[in-house]
């Protein structure tokens, strides 16, 4: 059990961040496709860029007693590609957090605008 412990803390983070994804539809709950698209080419670039730093010697593989021990290639555990995964999808729900965040302000500034002018009788 000790071996499935890193994994399963890099899935309980995962489900947190779709639980949030899923409350705001943020990304993945907002435009499905896309947010695929998106995580599936950062893995994938992400990925290509640990092989390159793995064939160059400049990155290897730290074994814990946490870790499963299991491999997708060589020096890349599967608990790298899970975290690559979380990594892109956090990224996109942050983004998109904030984006939602800065319209939100903005909606709010025109609303009090809005009512400030009807309050004092001037055009908005």
């Amino acid at each position: 059990m000790i071996g499935l412990a890193y994994l399963l803390v890099q899935v309980v983070s995962f489900t947190g961040i779709l639980v949030i994804d899923h409350r705001w539809k943020l990304a993945a709950f907002r435009a499905p496709a896309a947010a695929a698209l998106a995580v599936t080419a950062s893995v994938a670039l992400l990925l290509t860029w640990d092989v390159l730093g793995v064939r160059s010697g400049v990155f290897f593989r730290g074994q814990t007693d946490f870790m499963t021990g299991l491999l997708v290639a060589p020096e890349i555990p599967v608990e790298e590609v899970v975290f690559l995964a979380f990594l892109s999808h956090l990224a996109l729900v942050c983004a998109a957090g904030v984006s939602r965040a800065v319209e939100h302000a903005a909606a709010s500034r025109t609303a009090q605008s809005s009512r400030t002018a009807r309050a004092t009788g001037e055009r908005p």
